[in-house]
């Protein structure tokens, strides 16, 4: 199995590539490797452009990539049809931008990289491409043979899981099932055993309601679906514990007493994660055969280009993805 990580396009026209040329300058050293499958051409000029001083080098394959790493960063060459604006995305770049991916999860697949770090698309781009997912976290379990695919933020001081996604805000109530709760709780808990490191996490529960529905007098959802899920989730073992308040669960005290919190939907699990370390969050997505992360941010077209993005992010995912698959490599090997 490689140490190396493969790293994807994003889109060009977004922050993707000057982040990654900064976290070839502050890992170089140190590592963890990475490769990109990139344009190296384009990269050239940005980095040409931005004054960074960035060694490129196109490598055929995975393989050649940790011995370069240290004097250069190698490119796994990912042509684009055309020149690159930054701020301004191109259809046109939509199949080099999706290629990068697949061949992303095929590296990884294959053993050949022990994990992708995935710099960030719009979704517009899956869908001008016919790609009928809501992002990349459910395109890539298709692309991955499989699995349960689960999204958490993890920054230093906070892991959160959105049970419900990217789906409207009052669709919430009537997608909140037993069922869903228990098999995210199932992925979190296994996954941060074996990617985290922690033999037995504690998973707090959010309430959907103000007051987690004050004992039904605000909303019927914490008595109907989750307080029954939690107590699913502890007859197969798992220390799950709530539902509890959203507004008081995430100051630094109430973080004393869990791993992790599931939360019920989208903007309970990210803001609170965002608000604490904006800079420092992860997207991990669990319940996948490999190991993926991302820089937890959008490809920030207003400041594309100028020099202005943090790297901070991107670099955090590198870390932690390849720590993920250190952790797996051990267990394969116990």
């Amino acid at each position: 199995m490689s140490d190396v990580l493969a790293l994807t396009m994003g889109d060009p026209a977004g922050i993707g590539g000057e982040i990654a040329l900064a976290a070839w300058q502050a890992l170089r050293r140190e590592g963890p490797a990475f490769l990109a499958i990139d344009d190296p051409d384009r990269l050239g000029a940005l980095a040409a452009f931005l004054g960074r001083d960035v060694a490129l080098r196109p490598v055929a394959s995975a393989a050649e990539a940790v011995s370069v790493f240290s004097r250069a960063l190698p490119v796994l060459p990912q042509p684009l049809p055309g020149p690159v604006q930054p701020g301004r995305p191109d259809p046109a770049h939509g199949p080099a931008i999706l290629a990068s991916v697949r061949r992303a999860v095929a590296l990884a697949r294959s053993g050949e990289v022990a994990g992708l770090v995935t710099n960030p698309i719009a979704k517009t781009t899956l869908f001008d491409a016919g790609i009928a997912h809501a992002g990349h976290t459910t395109w890539l379990a298709e692309l991955a043979g499989g699995g349960e695919p689960v999204m958490m933020l993890a920054s230093p001081n906070l892991r959160v899981v959105p049970v419900t996604v990217h789906i409207p805000l009052a669709e919430v109530p009537r997608a909140l099932t037993v069922e869903r709760i228990v098999s995210a709780g199932r992925v979190v808990a296994a996954a941060l055993a074996s990617d985290f490191g922690l033999a037995r996490p504690r998973l707090a529960v959010a309430g959907l309601n103000p007051h987690a529905g004050e004992g039904g007098m605000i909303g019927r959802e914490e008595e109907r679906v989750i307080r029954p899920a939690i107590e699913m989730l502890r007859a197969i073992g798992i220390a799950a514990s709530g539902p509890y308040a959203a507004d008081s669960l995430f100051h630094a005290r109430a973080r004393e007493g869990y791993e992790a919190v599931l939360a019920m939907y989208h903007d309970q699990a990210l803001i609170p994660v965002k608000t604490i370390d904006f800079a420092n969050t992860v997207n991990v997505t669990l319940g996948l055969p490999l190991v993926r992360t991302s820089p937890d941010h959008g490809t920030a077209y207003d400041i594309a280009g100028q020099g202005r993005a943090d790297p901070s992010s991107l670099i955090a995912a590198l870390r932690l993805a390849a720590a993920m698959a250190a952790r797996r490599r051990l267990a394969r090997a116990a």
